[in-house]
């Protein structure tokens, strides 16, 4: 699998592509969809898909492309073929023409598994900020929750009044509506990554002139 020695290109983004993210073995499906640029590391992409999903970005990931893994610089694979660094790989770099499929693993003890559909490369709007979100449906579950038995269990024991469990897990997870996304938190921590992407593209452009 190619990886890229070369910075991502400088930002306003030239060309952009769709990437659908979905929570795998979830029912009803949680899915998000988001619009970012092509030029992007695939640890940025990391922070795209936590940013999306409401995921608080406190435990280990990775990438599988193909048969290849890609997690931060100097981090251990979860089995399998050593990790490559996802700060040195360029989405560009790992797309096919058409579609690309990429799984992303989050949180190595409750193993959150997504499926990442990369499509539609196009040019991008001059005028707007990427990463962008674009929609999704449900909430995805809170961090350490004990991964999709523990979710479920959860929202088994919220339904049932009488359930010895119910009033904790109302401490713990407030105000959760499995039903509602939070798209207002989506869109700024999006947009702190935008902001991110363009303070770098302004000081490579500063140092160029």
């Amino acid at each position: 699998m190619p990886t890229s020695t070369k910075a991502p290109a400088p930002y306003p983004a030239l060309e952009i592509c769709t990437v659908r993210i979905e929570l795998r073995d979830t029912e009803p499906l949680i899915w998000r969809e988001v619009e970012v640029p092509t030029g992007i590391t695939l640890k940025v992409l990391h922070d795209v898909v936590q940013a999306a999903m409401g995921w608080m970005n406190q435990h280990l990931w990775e990438f599988t492309i193909g048969r290849q893994r890609f997690g931060s610089a100097g981090a251990g694979g979860w089995g399998g073929p050593p990790t490559a660094s996802a700060n040195r790989t360029v989405l560009r770099d790992v797309l096919k023409p058409r579609r690309t499929m990429i799984d992303y693993l989050y949180d190595f003890g409750d193993s959150w598994e997504h499926r990442l559909t990369v499509s539609a490369i196009r040019p991008a709007d001059p005028a707007t900020p990427y990463p962008r979100y674009v929609g999704g449906e449900w909430n995805a579950p809170p961090d350490d929750c004990g991964g999709l038995p523990g979710f479920y269990n959860a929202l088994d024991a919220f339904a049932d009044a009488n359930h010895p469990d119910r009033e904790e897990l109302l401490e713990w997870w407030g105000e959760y509506d499995p039903k509602v996304i939070d798209e207002a938190a989506v869109n700024q921590s999006l947009g702190r990554i935008a902001r991110r992407l363009q303070t770098a593209a302004a000081k490579t452009a500063k140092k160029g002139t």
